[in-house]
């Protein structure tokens, strides 16, 4: 079972006026969709904000309780007010336990205090926070580890560099080497000695 429960309720009434009335009763309207008939939902916004501080949350299978049944979802996208700190609609796909799944998975880097650029005073600048993966939700990471204890001054760490676990794959490494972007690079700051 999911770390990350969602209770919500099937509603009827659709439309920005519904929308509205639903968050000034502190309720986020949603969507399930995928295998079956799209449901509309509303979900309680402070529990929904709460989960979406949480590590994880993104790259989590999570379980949807709606009217008694559990259902398991990915979140797909979260529409946000442009200037206050609140969920405007909320868009969660249905999964299958046999069909794979494209998800953004956090990137950790790890390990660059151990590498010899570090103690020679570099610094490791990351170019990407997430990456998307495919894989069965079974094997969906939390987070994916960029290890870098081997980095050297200069050097690109790039999505090929990932170590993957079993199951996982890359989204842009399936479509060839000339995908293998850049995730981070080593520098020396200025003022340093090269």
């Amino acid at each position: 079972m999911s770390k990350f429960v969602i209770n919500a309720v099937s509603r009827e009434d659709q439309g920005k006026g519904a929308s509205r009335r639903l968050r000034r009763q502190g309720m986020v309207p949603g969507i399930i969709y995928g295998s079956e008939t799209p449901v509309a939902v509303s979900v309680v916004g402070k529990d929904l904000y709460r989960m979406l501080l949480e590590d994880g949350f993104y790259s989590s299978i999570l379980t949807i309780s709606l009217d008694g049944k559990e259902t398991s979802v990915i979140i797909k996208d979260l529409q946000r007010h442009p200037a206050k700190p609140v969920v405007l609609h909320a868009d969660f796909q249905r999964i299958d336990d046999k069909q794979k799944i494209k998800i953004q998975v956090p990137l950790n880097f790890v390990n660059f205090e151990k590498s010899a650029a570090s103690k020679a005073a570099a610094k490791f600048a990351p170019e990407a926070s997430t990456v998307e993966v495919l894989c069965l939700p079974k094997d969906l990471p939390e987070a994916l580890d960029v290890d870098l204890s081997n980095i050297e001054m200069g050097q690109i760490a790039h999505l090929s560099d990932i170590v993957l676990p079993a199951g996982v794959e890359i989204v842009a490494l399936r479509r060839g080497a000339d995908h293998d972007q850049g995730i981070g690079y080593c520098y020396a700051p200025r003022g340093a000695k090269k």
